[in-house]
C-alpha cells in the first residue's frame, strides 16, 4: 500500500472518481434569491397549486424544507418551470413567515395539530338555523380557535327561511361578533351574496362549518364558481362532506379571498392556551391584573368578578368568556 508523507504534491494524491457522475454532497444550501413569490391555492396529494403573476402553476415541496409543509394561504418562494403549462412541475423552496395560523386537532386529547389555513385575517363560521340544527358548542369552539389565532370572527347564519336567527343571536349578542343572515332563496334571487361579500372586502376569509349547513353553496354564490354541493341525511341529520380539500378563491372584484374548507364534525382545542382567549375581551383584560397566578378566570379568587361588580364591564361579557374557556372541557355534542 502506498503511503503519503507530510509534504505531498497534488500529483501524489489519488482522487477516486465519482461513479454516479453527480455532484458531491454539501451542507451548503442554495439561497434562491431569484425565486418567485406565489400564493398557495390548494394542496392535492402532495401537489400544490400556486398562483404566480396571475397564472396557476403546479409545484412540489423541496426536500430541504424537511417536514415543514405549505398549506392554503401560504406565501411561498418557487423556482423551476413557472409557465403553468400542462405536465410542468415547479419546486417550492421556502415558506415565508406567516401572519396567522388557524389550527385544529382531531379532538381535545389529540396532541397533533393540523394547520387549516395560513395568513387569513377573518374566520367566517357558517351555521344553519335549521336542517341541520345549530350546534352552539361547535360555534364556541370555532370562536376560541379564531381568538387564539388572532382572526376576527364572522357568524354567517344560513337557511333563515326555515327558522329565525333571533334565538341563536340572543346567545351570542354579548360577544360583540359581526354576523349576517341569509336564506336559500336570497342566495339565488336576492342580494344575500352581496351583503356577505361586503364583510369580506379586502380580507382573506376562511370559511368553516358543520357539514350540510350550506357553506359551499354560499361560497359558490360569492365567487360565481361551482363546487360540488351535498344534502343533509334525513335520518341522521348530518350533512355529507362535499368539499374534500381547502381551496382559495378570489372574489369577483379582486379585493379579497375566500378559502373554502372541508366540513367539520369536531374541532379539537388541545393546541389552545386558555390564557390567550382573554385577549379577545379587551374590556375584561385589564381586570385580570388582580388575579392570582395561573388563574383560570373561573374560580373563587378571580378578580374579574369584582371588575364586573365595579361596573367596568357587562356581566354577560364575563359569562361569555367563561363559557368559551369551558368549551375545551366539553365535547361538541354535550
Amino acid at each position: 500500500m502506498r503511503r503519503y508523507g507530510k509534504h505531498t504534491d497534488e500529483d501524489d494524491v489519488r482522487v477516486r472518481p465519482n461513479r454516479k457522475g453527480n455532484r458531491p454532497r454539501t451542507n451548503i444550501r442554495p439561497k434562491h434569491e431569484d425565486a418567485s413569490e406565489g400564493f398557495v391555492l390548494t394542496v392535492d396529494r402532495g401537489r400544490l397549486h400556486v398562483l404566480i403573476d396571475g397564472r396557476t402553476i403546479v409545484a412540489m415541496k423541496a426536500r430541504e424544507l424537511g417536514r415543514k409543509s405549505a398549506v392554503v394561504g401560504d406565501r411561498v418562494a418557487v423556482v423551476g418551470d413557472l409557465s403553468g403549462e400542462k405536465d410542468t412541475l415547479a419546486r417550492i423552496v421556502r415558506v415565508e413567515e406567516r401572519s396567522s395560523v388557524l389550527r385544529r386537532t382531531a379532538d381535545d386529547d389529540d396532541p397533533y395539530e393540523r394547520v387549516v389555513v395560513a395568513n387569513a385575517d377573518q374566520l367566517a363560521i357558517v351555521t344553519a338555523l335549521a336542517d341541520p340544527e345549530p350546534r352552539p358548542r361547535l360555534i364556541d369552539r370555532c370562536l376560541v380557535a379564531a381568538f387564539d389565532a388572532g382572526l376576527e370572527p364572522l357568524l354567517v347564519l344560513t337557511k333563515s327561511d326555515l327558522a329565525s336567527a333571533e334565538k341563536l343571536m340572543e346567545s351570542y349578542g354579548a360577544f360583540g361578533i359581526r354576523y349576517v343572515v341569509t336564506s336559500r332563496e336570497e342566495l339565488t334571487e336576492g342580494d344575500a351574496a352581496r351583503r356577505v361579500r361586503e364583510k369580506l372586502d379586502g380580507r382573506i376569509t376562511a370559511f368553516v362549518g358543520h357539514s350540510g349547513v350550506g357553506k359551499t353553496t354560499l361560497v359558490n354564490a360569492l365567487v360565481e364558481r361551482q363546487r360540488a354541493t351535498g344534502h343533509v341525511n334525513a335520518v341522521t341529520g348530518r350533512g355529507r362532506h362535499t368539499t374534500t380539500s381547502a381551496l382559495a378563491l378570489p372574489l369577483p372584484d379582486g379585493t379579497g379571498w375566500v378559502i373554502d374548507t372541508p366540513g367539520v364534525r369536531s374541532f379539537g382545542l388541545n393546541h389552545v392556551d386558555p390564557s390567550r382567549v382573554i385577549h379577545a375581551f379587551p374590556d375584561l383584560e385589564p381586570g385580570t391584573e388582580g388575579c392570582p397566578r395561573a388563574c383560570s378566570h373561573d374560580e373563587q379568587d378571580c378578580a374579574l368578578d369584582q371588575w364586573v361588580t365595579d361596573g367596568h364591564a357587562d356581566p354577560q361579557r364575563l359569562y361569555s368568556l367563561r363559557r368559551l374557556l369551558a368549551t375545551r372541557e366539553r365535547r361538541e355534542g354535550d
